[in-house]
């Protein structure tokens, strides 16, 4: 019998974990996903590698910079640029009004090195999906995967979009309560399309920027030139990020890759670079569930009406920012602790043991 399961292994669900390890609890995580990070997410292709969920971390409160600074340390993570060009339709490209340039850092390994750097020590089960939980007679959670084991736990955590823990939940119903489930429901999220796209070392000119924002395109958020992350790269690499309106229109869109070719035309109109219209290959990534449009105010979400302990967290809880999902997964441990053995919890014990 386990202490905590885990459900999920990106950012939230990695903090709650190592958190509640740090404490002494045994815990499992089950990821459905061969990879960890969740939307911390790189892909490996083409002998290269690109970002194509978060593109890079951004200092943004004491967590979140404690973090970066440890994985700074580490050289997991370097300084990438201090500047992100705004581009808007028929002004061009400007640099936004800040006071202090700050810097993005990112992992020349690929995004996906951090959400590693935390699973050390960790018992991470992937390519494993969990299609249902019950309770048993004796007090504690059953969780049957798709491959049929079945695994106990006192206590569970999931750590996954409100719209898939909703799925894995509702046939639980009073026993988390109509409050709780109501609660999933309303949060709603963006879709956004990733492309990523390479090209022969003959594409230039090469521009000066490394990422742009687009202020006012229909389908297009963002532009990476993504190899130049990455030490000694072999070509340019970039990642287009679409609109949430343009996601949504292809939501049901099966062959993704003309739906990629547009939004590389779009970009290399906009931005006047001609051959970005013609890679050498290309692979499009959708994300469902890329941001908490709608998100819950409260940190984590408990079912209080349930008799065993069980919380979701994420991102979509209190915000919708990498700092959000850290400090939800932190709530998520504490609620856990509270319910369990009531062990000396610190509050960044997982930061420590690294």
């Amino acid at each position: 019998m386990t202490d905590v399961v885990v459900i999920g292994a990106g950012m939230a669900g990695l903090v709650c974990a190592q958190q509640l390890t740090q404490a002494g609890y045994s815990v499992r995580v089950i990821e459905k996903s061969r990879g960890l990070g969740g939307r911390v997410a790189t892909r490996r292709l083409y002998d290269t590698c690109a970002d194509h969920g978060a593109c890079y971390l951004k200092s943004k409160g004491e967590l979140l910079g404690r973090f970066i600074e440890l994985l700074h340390q580490r050289h997991v993570l370097e300084v990438w640029t201090d500047t992100v060009y705004d581009f808007k339709s028929g002004s061009g490209f400007t640099i936004p009004n800040t006071s202090v340039p700050t810097p993005r850092y990112v992992a020349p390994e690929g995004m996906s090195a951090i959400a590693k750097f935390l699973a050390q020590g960790l018992e991470i089960l992937l390519n494993q999906r969990v299609i249902a939980i019950t309770p048993t007679p004796e007090k504690s959670w059953r969780l049957t995967l798709e491959s049929g084991e079945e695994l106990m736990a006192h206590s569970v955590v999931i750590a996954i979009p409100a719209p898939q823990a909703l799925m894995l939940l509702e046939p639980l119903g009073d026993i988390v309560g109509s409050i709780f489930l109501n609660q999933l429901r309303s949060v709603e999220f963006s879709p956004c399309l990733s492309v990523i796209a390479g090209y022969p070392t003959t594409s230039q000119p090469l521009p000066d920027w490394k990422a742009v924002n687009f202020l006012d395109n229909p389908d297009l958020a963002w532009i990476g030139l993504d190899s130049s992350k990455r030490h000694n790269p072999q070509q340019a690499v970039f990642v287009v990020q679409s609109s949430a309106a343009f996601a949504q229109l292809h939501d049901q869109t099966q062959d993704l890759l003309p739906t990629g070719q547009s939004m590389l035309n779009r970009a290399s109109e906009s931005l006047l670079l001609p051959w970005l219209e013609t890679p050498e290959w290309m692979q499009v990534h959708r994300w469902r569930y890329a941001f908490a449009r709608r998100p819950l105010q409260e940190v984590c979400l408990p079912a209080h009406s349930a008799s065993l302990p069980l919380v979701c967290c994420g991102d979509w809880c209190g915000g919708n920012l990498v700092e959000g999902a850290m400090l939800s997964g932190l709530a998520a441990a504490e609620e856990i602790n509270n319910h369990l053995r009531h062990l000396s919890l610190p509050k960044v014990s997982f930061l420590e043991v690294f």
